[in-house]
């Protein structure tokens, strides 16, 4: 996708308007605004790394959000350890970050070393698994609250501030999420995504003609994972609080309705998957506590009109 489509107009467009939001909503007294606008990217974030394995590589992971769960309760484990020592090198963002997304890729290579061994529904159920695991093992966490979840006993500092829900948060989240995004257009239009996308079309041609397609599709996999983990290392600053339902099979799905909604296989796709599920969940919980009734067609009438997802109906009309 290039800078000239409309996608890519209104992505820019959208991306320039978050990066002032902050401002406005300092203006304007509401910095729930502010609060909203980082979760929603933190899954834009997550779900560009999603993008990579399934909307580019065809693996759909029904078990992604595990590596959420990792990316946060690696940040509380580590808060909790520098909350004892009353501060000290443990606590800083430069040292918490990396080694969440560590954790997480880590993880990701054990996960889709067995994953990536099957195709079609048998992955979704293994890798659905896996997440239920990982989900199960946050549950048996007594000391990290078991079911119930602990609140951070401390945030992430950067330098003399921290990662509490805020500016600074907020601009460290966009440019992580710039940064994917960029990262993405360049992995997708080089060899490696080329080997990814030709996978996804004929991975047995790719085989016959010596490519090791298991080590790249595997390559793929540790780093959605490893980048899945940085965003759930983010959430646990932005909500201050971690649980093993940053691991459930709901959230996994949900991620996944943001690339098929943003549309999937496109660049900007998560971003605006991401910002159509939170904007709607913000809005239709404040008209009735059963919005997902709501949300449901509103998703089919979207997938339905165009299997683009949203990007796609940029294309749509820029045709009629």
């Amino acid at each position: 996708m290039t800078p000239t489509t409309p996608a890519s107009r209104w992505a820019i467009a959208l991306l320039i308007a978050l990066a002032a939001a902050p401002v406005f909503s300092a203006l304007a007294g509401q910095t729930f605004y502010v609060f909203l606008l980082s979760k929603m990217m933190i899954l834009a974030l997550a779900g560009v790394s999603l993008n990579w394995i399934l909307g580019y590589g065809n693996m759909p992971s029904f078990g992604h959000a595990g590596f959420l769960g990792i990316g946060a309760y690696s940040v509380a484990i580590m808060s909790m350890r520098a909350a004892e020592a009353q501060g000290g090198w443990l606590a800083t963002a430069f040292v918490q970050l990396p080694i969440a997304t560590l954790a997480a890729a880590i993880a990701a290579i054990i996960i889709g070393a067995v994953s990536l061994r099957t195709r079609g529904v048998y992955f979704i159920m293994i890798t659905l698994a896996f997440g239920q695991m990982l989900f199960s093992l946050g549950v048996a966490l007594e000391p990290l609250g078991g079911d119930d979840g602990m609140t951070l006993p401390m945030y992430s500092t950067l330098g003399p501030a921290d990662l509490s829900s805020g500016p600074v948060l907020y601009y460290v989240v966009l440019g992580l999420l710039v940064l994917a995004l960029a990262g993405s257009h360049r992995l997708m239009q080089s060899p490696f995504g080329a080997v990814i996308r030709g996978a996804k079309s004929n991975e047995t041609r790719l085989e016959a003609l010596g490519v090791p397609t298991y080590r790249y599709r595997l390559a793929a996999f540790a780093l959605a994972g490893a980048v899945c983990g940085l965003a759930g290392a983010l959430l646990a600053n932005q909500g201050g609080y971690v649980s093993p339902a940053l691991a459930a099979w709901t959230h996994s799905a949900e991620l996944v309705v943001i690339v098929l909604l943003g549309g999937a296989g496109t660049l900007f796709g998560p971003l605006f998957g991401a910002l159509a599920v939170v904007g709607l969940e913000e809005i239709l919980s404040q008209l009735t506590e059963h919005w997902r009734i709501i949300f449901g067609p509103i998703l089919i009438l979207v997938v339905l009109a165009n299997r683009g997802g949203i990007s796609g109906l940029f294309r749509a009309r820029t045709n009629v």
